[in-house]
């Protein structure tokens, strides 16, 4: 309990710090035609996400090394990305390091390498979906959260992970909210954020897949991979724009700019709608792999059907 304490009195005493030199310092996100806001907001506000993960190494005698170092690797890169603007050749090469610090802290075998190789691109698209989808207030932060309580109650189960490490996140996450969580933000996570705590996502998600078994691990992430799987598919074979291109395509933007839901709203329904599908992963992966794959992609199917009949609604609203 101390130690929560002291990780609630850290985090939230760094936070506001940061939240004055990043007014002093011009640390902001102004508002463009793609933007889901309309005020200039301070940008950033996750660095408190690599903070915990770091705190948590030091008070628990440097456990997790790999997985340390990598998410410090590109929460370094992210964070100059938020205040330079770096191009992705310089930011995709740190990102497969830090993917791959990541993959070496899970032990995951080098053979065959087909799927050592899958598992490296998979960790960079994780990452880059949470960025991608961190465009609303409260969606990196409420979203996570819920993610990280399922992997928290799974862990109670099985104890593969030291649970603090997903609780000091957690922690970061609400206090994270304090400042986010509203209508008119006080600050955004930023890349250093939104691919920090998508690194830890992909972390504790690859894990309990690798040392359990189950491909149901995966669906600790389908809410979001729904949406930008279908919004990069669409982007690739509708439009002419570049997939790595800021754009307005996501449904959860079209929710917010073409129907009377507020971003905390969207963001809330996004957060229960994957806590719903978490509690289906605890209550089945102990069942046959037969059984968990035809689940798998049972919710695969329904996922892709709904977000596909949700979109052409939306495109048919004029807003």
């Amino acid at each position: 309990m101390k130690n929560y304490i002291f990780i609630i009195l850290t985090l939230g005493v760094l936070s506001y710090i940061y939240l004055k030199l990043a007014i002093k310092f011009n640390i902001i996100d102004k508002p463009n035609q793609r933007s889901s806001h309309t005020k200039i907001t301070v940008r950033g506000g996750g660095i408190i996400f690599p903070i915990a993960v770091l705190l948590f190494y030091l008070i628990y005698n440097f456990t997790y090394p790999y997985l340390t170092l990598g998410i410090f690797l590109i929460a370094i890169v992210s964070f100059l990305d938020d205040i330079y603007t770096l191009s992705s050749k310089i930011r995709f090469p740190f990102q497969f390091i830090a993917v791959f610090l990541i993959l070496l802290e899970i032990g995951l075998p080098y053979s065959p390498i087909y799927i050592y190789c899958t598992a490296l691109l998979f960790g960079v698209g994780i990452i880059n979906m949470f960025n991608f989808m961190d465009g609303i207030n409260g969606i990196t932060g409420l979203y996570s959260l819920s993610v990280l309580f399922g992997f928290y109650f799974l862990n109670e189960n099985e104890q593969l992970l030291q649970s603090d490490l997903i609780v000091y996140s957690i922690i970061a996450l609400l206090i994270f909210g304090f400042y986010n969580f509203r209508t008119k933000a006080l600050f955004f996570a930023g890349d250093i954020g939104s691919i920090a705590i998508g690194a830890l996502v992909f972390f504790t998600g690859l894990y309990f897949m690798y040392y359990l078994e189950s491909p149901l691990m995966l669906l600790f992430v389908i809410v979001y991979g729904g949406d930008a799987g279908n919004t990069l598919l669409y982007r690739k074979f509708f439009t002419q724009e570049s997939i790595f291109e800021a754009h307005r395509h996501h449904i959860y933007q079209k929710l917010v700019d073409k129907t009377r839901f507020t971003h905390l709203q969207v963001s809330f329904l996004y957060a229960i709608l994957q806590f719903g599908i978490s509690l289906i992963i605890l209550k089945t992966y102990k069942l046959s792999l037969e059984v968990q794959w035809l689940l798998f992609f049972g919710l695969i199917l329904v996922f892709i059907i709904a977000y596909i009949i949700i979109f052409r609604k939306l495109q048919k609203i004029v807003g």
